[in-house]
């Protein structure tokens, strides 16, 4: 398993987590077989919004004994009062039902307390001005609730979550059609819009949880992508894992044949990983932008490439970090040679020879 950091706190995330929406999809049994796999290959990070509310009892019994090596994001809005998913705006319903999945699970803690799928502006109004959200900060003074965080598909309301200036983590919808396409209510904003939002969260020192990966499965199918080429697994991972500020990608699951896949990502090699057939679908508007996919690789000299264009651009983001990390690098744009072969394996049509030159212009090395 690999691991990345959560900015405010410094716990280590598994870089692939679990969705649980289809996990009733099985018997007990095997959920919580399911779930004890997980844990023993690594998986610490598990969201919990299941489908049906019946899966909360299973959940309970395989987190018994374990708690205390998994993080949990339970939300604030979602709404199992019908023995359903639901979601609601409303404070005390959101309230009650937060407390009653912490009794379901046994725990008298959230890793993540979520305020639960805002996507629009009369909705945030709402909870963020309401008792619903003076809870969650309350909770938070206590213990009760370890870190803030939020839910969006909407790239302007992801913004105004980061402006709270409070928040941890957000769970955002991330994947190749929701970003090159406007095929999806779930991926609204431009190419180059969403990039700049993974951008922000890093400036902001927010993580991002990715739900959504394969587009509810589009993507891996070819005759429902909008590229009408299915992508795999491992290419939908590696991809939303790329997004500056990702820290865990949360696939849903519905019961152990669906984790060996996930888990089979690890073994995977580079070439099954590319996700450079990308480059063939992109908008006119995201060619010629990097996207940090390392497709580049390798360069003659030992320049991380996309590691120097995301530190670049973190740093006019006004990240310090940023230009903390691109000094620490071991090669620098500087050291370009201008051989042009970063250009000639770019699926994005990016003159990264040229962008090194101006890189290396602005830090001054």
């Amino acid at each position: 398993m690999e691991y990345r950091t959560l900015p405010h706190g410094g716990e280590k995330i598994s870089v692939i987590g679990l969705g649980m929406g289809s996990i009733h999809e099985s018997a007990e049994k095997e959920i919580v077989r399911t779930l004890d796999a997980a844990i023993d290959a690594g998986i610490n990070y598990l969201d919990f919004v299941p489908s049906k509310a019946v899966a909360f009892g299973p959940y309970a019994k395989a987190l018994k004994n374990k708690r205390d090596k998994v993080m949990l994001q339970v939300h604030i809005g979602a709404d199992y009062s019908q023995g359903e998913y639901g979601w609601t705006t409303d404070a005390d319903k959101s309230i009650a039902e937060f407390e009653s999945r912490l009794r379901l699970l046994g725990t008298d803690y959230a890793d993540f307390a979520f305020v639960h799928c805002i996507d629009e502006n009369a909705d945030f109004d709402k909870v963020m001005n309401g008792k619903a959200w003076e809870y969650a900060l309350r909770r938070r003074e206590d213990g009760t609730v370890r870190h803030l965080g939020f839910s969006t598909h909407n790239v302007n309301i992801a913004r105004r979550f980061l402006e709270t200036g409070v928040m941890d983590m957000g769970m955002f919808s991330l994947n190749p059609m929701y970003d090159f396409t406007d095929e999806s209510e779930y991926g609204k904003g431009s190419a180059d819009d969403r990039g700049a939002l993974y951008r922000e969260f890093v400036a902001a020192g927010v993580g991002i949880s990715v739900m959504k990966p394969f587009a509810g499965g589009q993507l891996l199918d070819s005759e429902a992508s909008p590229f009408k080429r299915a992508l795999t697994l491992n290419q939908c991972i590696q991809y939303a894992l790329d997004k500056p500020g990702v820290l865990t990608v949360l696939p849903g699951v519905r019961g152990g044949r669906d984790l060996d896949d996930l888990l089979a990502f690890f073994d995977s090699t580079p070439k099954e990983r590319s996700y450079a057939v990308l480059g063939e679908f992109a908008p006119p508007e995201a060619s010629g932008a990097c996207v940090y996919c390392n497709h580049c690789q390798p360069c003659p000299e030992g320049i991380l490439i996309g590691q120097v264009n995301k530190y670049y651009d973190l740093t006019h983001m006004g990240d310090a970090m940023a230009k903390e990390h691109y000094l620490n690098l071991e090669r620098h744009a500087s050291e370009c040679i201008q051989c042009g072969h970063c250009n000639d394996r770019c699926p994005f049509g990016v003159d990264q020879a040229r962008r090194m030159g101006q890189i290396a212009e602005y830090f001054g090395m």
